[in-house]
């Protein structure tokens, strides 16, 4: 059962993911990178949880899509990472592992998801590896940055609190 302080920082967080999918952006071959997608992802794997981290990314995936920021492509692309990162940490309490778990989720499964994706809704025929260099660029990116800000964040009398959700 989700708090309303829980709802509150995954609204937020969902927010600040699709503002910085506005300006944050830059193209990696196949695909654009969006690293604040990743970054977020991170910081809700740790701090919230596996579930609550996919809902985020599936919130800003959406949000993005209805806005024309991008393709049906964000959806395996953050959604797979943010599982795997929260599971991650999850399991091992490491946030270097969450950020592996979104590297291995985004740059590498959420790649080879999104190339029948791209084939049959968006009509590119892309091989089987065309997606990873740009989904490994932005997932790397996006996860140190979301390591940095967790790794901080943790350290704050809010996330120190037994009950901070």
């Amino acid at each position: 059962m989700f708090t309303p302080k829980k709802m509150a920082v995954m609204s937020l967080l969902a927010a600040i993911g699709v503002l910085g999918a506005t300006f944050i952006w830059f193209p990696a071959g196949a695909a654009k990178a969006f690293p604040v997608q990743h970054a977020i992802n991170v910081l809700a794997a740790i701090l919230l949880g596996p579930g609550p981290a996919v809902i985020i990314a599936f919130l800003i995936a959406a949000v993005r899509n209805l806005l024309g920021l991008g393709t049906i492509l964000a959806f395996p692309g953050s959604m797979i990472g943010a599982v795997l990162a929260g599971y991650a940490y999850q399991k091992w309490k490491k946030p270097s592992l969450a950020a592996v778990g979104e590297i291995a989720g985004t740059g590498v499964i959420a790649s080879l998801v999104a190339v029948p994706i791209a084939n049959l809704f968006l009509g590119m025929k892309a091989a089987a590896f065309a997606f990873m260099p740009a989904f490994l660029i932005s997932s790397v990116t996006g996860a140190v940055l979301g390591l940095l800000l967790a790794v901080r964040l943790k350290k704050t009398r809010m996330f120190q609190r037994k009950d901070h959700f």
